[in-house]
């Protein structure tokens, strides 16, 4: 379980077929330094297994199917990530609650300064839009948000400086692949929902 609060963004070494897996190195300097084999860390809001660390880098496996339905497939050396690790039972909840289970790879439609503010719009896969609403939590790349509209399967949020700074959100634009995790609430609410109707 993480909160949607990024603590720190790393950036990709290395990203290799390996023969059982994918191998995810990744470059970054606070995680590392308060991890455990077989820790959870979210890595673009994808929950991962730590596999190996050292003082400044993480290991992980990933599956294909991982690297497949998420934008894991863009990922290259360089490329910056979103790192959280898992919630401790006595850490403050800053964000929502995000399990790390992406639901859909997103698609950037806008991203762009308007003012002071920086927009972002991002269309989801069809007939997710019924998770989205108004004033309501998504985590974009493990980053929780507040969404600000709602067109169909689009969604926009405003982000401020510091989430710009803070995140990989600032590399992205038109085009670029998102992971996509909707609020839990919502799906438990469509799954009692249909088990009702049925």
């Amino acid at each position: 379980m993480f909160t949607g609060i990024i603590e720190e963004v790393g950036q990709v070494v290395a990203f290799t077929q390996a023969k059982d897996a994918w191998s995810l190195q990744i470059a970054a300097r606070l995680v590392p330094a308060d991890v455990a084999l077989g820790d959870s860390v979210a890595v673009n809001g994808c929950c991962l297994t730590v596999t190996r660390f050292d003082a400044g880098h993480l290991w992980f496996d990933v599956l294909e199917e991982t690297r497949r339905l998420t934008s894991f497939n863009e990922l290259k050396p360089g490329s910056a990530v979103n790192l959280e690790r898992s919630l401790k039972p006595e850490s403050r909840m800053g964000g929502h609650f995000v399990t790390g289970h992406i639901d859909a790879l997103g698609r950037v439609e806008v991203a762009e300064p308007r003012g002071k503010d920086h927009y972002l719009r991002v269309r989801a896969p069809a007939g997710f839009g019924r998770y989205l609403v108004s004033k309501g939590s998504v985590a974009i790349d493990g980053i929780s948000l507040t969404v600000a509209e709602v067109e169909g399967d689009s969604l926009a949020v405003w982000l401020i400086p510091h989430t710009l700074a803070a995140t990989n959100l600032r590399e992205k634009k038109a085009g670029s692949g998102v992971n996509l995790e909707f609020d839990m609430l919502a799906k438990y609410v469509e799954k009692l929902v249909l088990s009702r109707s049925s």
